[in-house]
C-alpha cells in the first residue's frame, strides 16, 4: 500500500488595501455662528445699548444716582452708559420737577436729541407736577414733550426706575416692528403703482 500524504495548503494572502494618509486634525479655534435675521439683531442691540440723558432737577436725580451705582448696577441691562450731551443719547430721563422757565431748555433739549429717541417720566413732580398745585411748575412734561415711560413715586425707588427700564425695552420691540410693518407696507405700494403705471405706458 502507498503511504497516504496529507495535501499541503498553500498560505493565501488576502488583498492588502491601499494606505491612505490622512490629513492631520486641525486644532479648533473655537469659532462658533448663529444666523439670524439683521432685524433680529438689531433690535436686540438697540434694547441692550441705551444712553441716558438725566435731566436731574430734585431728588428723583440722588434715585437715578443709586440705581446706576454698583449695589442696584443698571449695566446689567446696558443702560449704564450716561451722556450729558443729548446727541449722543437715546434716552430722555426726566427726574424731577420741572417749572414754567425749564421748558424751554427741556424742550430744547429733546429736540436736539437724534431719533430714535425716547422719554421716561421719572416721579411724581415729572409725571403730573406732584404736589406743586402751582401756576409756575408744569403739571406733567406731556404738555411739552411726549413721554414712553411713567415710573410714579416720590421718590420712586431704583427698582422702579429699572422696571420702567425694562418696560421701555419692550415698547422699542414694538415700535421697530410696527416701523417695518409700516416700511413694508409703503414699499408694496410703491411698487404696485410704478407696476400699474409701466403696464399703463406699454398699453399707451
Amino acid at each position: 500500500m502507498q503511504p497516504t500524504t496529507q495535501p499541503t495548503t498553500q498560505p493565501t494572502t488576502q488583498p492588502t488595501k491601499p494606505t491612505t494618509t490622512e490629513p492631520p486634525a486641525q486644532p479648533t479655534t473655537g469659532e462658533s455662528w448663529i444666523t439670524s435675521r439683521f432685524e433680529a439683531l438689531e433690535d436686540w442691540a438697540q434694547r441692550h445699548s441705551f444712553w441716558p440723558f438725566p435731566f436731574g432737577t430734585a431728588c428723583c436725580a440722588i434715585e437715578f444716582m443709586s440705581t446706576v451705582s454698583s449695589h442696584y448696577d443698571l449695566a446689567r441691562f446696558g443702560s449704564e452708559v450716561v451722556r450729558f450731551s443729548p446727541r449722543q443719547s437715546d434716552i430722555l430721563i426726566v427726574a424731577g420737577t420741572i417749572n414754567d422757565k425749564m421748558a424751554p431748555v427741556l424742550k430744547k433739549i429733546y429736540d436736539q436729541m437724534a431719533d430714535p429717541k425716547w422719554v421716561v417720566s421719572m416721579g411724581a413732580c415729572a409725571c403730573s407736577g406732584g404736589f406743586y398745585r402751582a401756576y409756575h411748575v408744569m403739571q406733567g412734561i406731556d404738555e411739552i414733550i411726549p413721554v414712553d415711560v411713567y415710573v410714579p413715586g416720590c421718590p420712586p425707588s431704583p427698582e422702579g426706575l429699572m422696571y420702567g427700564i425694562l418696560q421701555l425695552k419692550e415698547k422699542v420691540v414694538r415700535d421697530r416692528a410696527k416701523l417695518r410693518k409700516a416700511g413694508r407696507k409703503e414699499k408694496a405700494e410703491r411698487d404696485a403703482g410704478e407696476t400699474g403705471k409701466g403696464g399703463e405706458e406699454a398699453a399707451a
